[in-house]
């Protein structure tokens, strides 16, 4: 397909709307058709059988990705499963400050990137513990053999379906999603504490947390900002603060439960498999609790149920 130049597309804009409107539709088809080809390539590592030939050869499989943290989090099951099916070193390599694209009325923590260098340092110590992960550090001048930032370029659709299955479909693994893929020792002084994660994006407008002043032990983990704003809600919920993300799964393998909408702290609970309560966002909904003590919710009932159940036992 000939793609027109910005004067041709903006004369046909302006001059033929329907033409206009087909031509972006089959630019649009263009350009899945060729992420979809690329996928499909023999040399695209899109296969269990074709990761295994090359892991035979290079004795190590080199993965990269940019983030968001969440996104890394769960692109980790299909790391595991592939080292499992390998049976070789698989390394990981992040690529810090490539652009986030982000609606102009929202904020995220780190501005207008997805990964930065201080990011890649707490992830650090939580990923470098896993067993399957054998090399951990940002991305330099290392060979890649597969980029998981594949899912983003245009065919995957990222606003629905389960995020933990955006990097199986373009690697060709069925990841194990039910069992917990994060080990860590919990923190057991958190053992009756009721650990909770709210960040900006992805709220349900029908919830709010007010009738969470009711009950004790409340920790919340996020950013300052976040914090200040839940305490609005529930003025004696306490904040804890970490220095890595270890802490962070420490302390939410060790609580009681968790509460958190589609963020980063819930990716890890997901992935520890505590009990979890997931406030689902209603612009997009692309997590899914799976496996044993994960439960979500839409609506406000059905959420303080939730946290009455889990908070007897």
């Amino acid at each position: 397909m000939e793609k027109k130049g910005f004067i041709g597309k903006y004369w046909l804009k302006y001059t033929d709307r329907a033409g206009y409107k087909k031509y972006k539709w089959e630019l649009a088809n263009y350009k899945s058709n060729e992420f979809a080809n690329f996928l499909t390539a023999y040399a695209q590592l899109n296969t269990p059988a074709k990761i295994k030939r090359l892991a035979d050869i290079n004795h190590q499989i080199n993965f990269n990705h940019s983030g968001n943290a969440g996104d890394i989090i769960y692109a980790l099951p299909t790391i595991k499963k592939i080292a499992e099916t390998v049976n070789v070193p698989t390394n990981l390599y992040l690529r810090p400050n490539q652009p986030l694209m982000i609606a102009a009325d929202k904020t995220h923590p780190l501005g207008n990137v997805m990964l930065n260098e201080k990011m890649i340092k707490m992830l650090e110590p939580l990923l470098s513990s896993q067993p399957y992960i054998h090399q951990y550090g940002t991305l330099t001048n290392e060979s890649i053999d597969i980029d998981l930032d594949y899912f983003r370029a245009g065919l995957v659709p990222q606003d629905k379906g389960n995020i933990a299955h955006w990097c199986a479909y373009i690697t060709g693994v069925n990841p194990v999603l039910w069992q917990k893929w994060l080990t860590v020792t919990p923190d057991l002084s958190f053992k009756d504490d009721v650990v909770i994660a709210r960040s900006e994006r992805y709220r349900n407008i029908f919830i709010n947390y007010k009738f969470l002043k009711n009950y004790e032990r409340l920790k919340f983990i996020g950013v300052e900002s976040e914090y200040k704003d839940i305490r609005k809600q529930i003025p004696h919920i306490e904040w804890v603060q970490v220095t890595d993300f270890l802490q962070m799964a420490q302390v939410i393998a060790g609580c009681k439960f968790f509460i958190g909408n589609q963020s980063f702290p819930f990716s890890i609970a997901e992935a520890l498999k505590v009990p979890r309560i997931l406030e689902v966002s209603l612009e997009v909904i692309n997590v899914i609790p799976e496996g044993e003590n994960g439960y979500d919710f839409l609506f406000q009932d059905h959420f303080e149920s939730l946290v009455k159940e889990l908070y007897s036992k």
